[in-house]
């Protein structure tokens, strides 16, 4: 059986520690997933269009790799998208504290929806750690050099 993870969330922008996650993610399943979740009620900075051109640009030969956006809850994008499993990325015990509750949110949705998901940790790299979507957005809107943080920062269009 095809194993398929998910690797959800905003990524706005998708940093270097995101793309981390991702490389390491990819030795162990067959298909990873890279699910960009949209809140129309949400001001994201970036469009979704120009994230999911940023995302394929750090992964242009990686046929393991999928990228797409979608709506509604998590596991109802696993389940339609035979995912039996949900990356998430730690950098610290604060992530691990928010991260379980979601985990474990998440097993019991998906149990009542008649699925198995298991939630799977991935430590950042530890130079990485500093780095969230939030402070790099911050960075950027003061006119700071987000190169450090973001790989082929040229594909993000901020939305206007």
């Amino acid at each position: 059986m095809k194993k398929t993870a998910v690797f959800p969330g905003s990524f706005d922008p998708f940093t270097r520690g995101h793309e981390d996650i991702v490389r390491r993610a990819l030795p162990l399943f067959d298909e990873v997933i890279i699910a960009i979740g949209v809140n129309s009620k949400k001001q994201y900075m970036y469009q979704t269009e120009s994230r999911i051109k940023h995302i394929k640009s750090l992964f242009p030969e990686e046929k393991k790799v999928r990228i797409v956006s979608y709506e509604g809850l998590t596991v109802d994008f696993c389940k339609a998208n035979q995912a039996g499993y949900l990356i998430r990325g730690l950098r610290n015990t604060t992530d691990f504290e928010f991260e379980k509750a979601i985990a474990y949110m998440n097993e019991d949705l998906s149990e009542a929806h008649g699925s198995e998901m298991e939630t799977i940790f991935l430590m950042t790299d530890k130079a990485l750690t500093g780095i969230s979507s939030s402070i790099v957005r911050e960075i950027k809107k003061n006119n700071g050099d987000i190169s450090r943080f973001v790989t082929n920062e040229e594909h993000l269009i901020i939305n206007t």
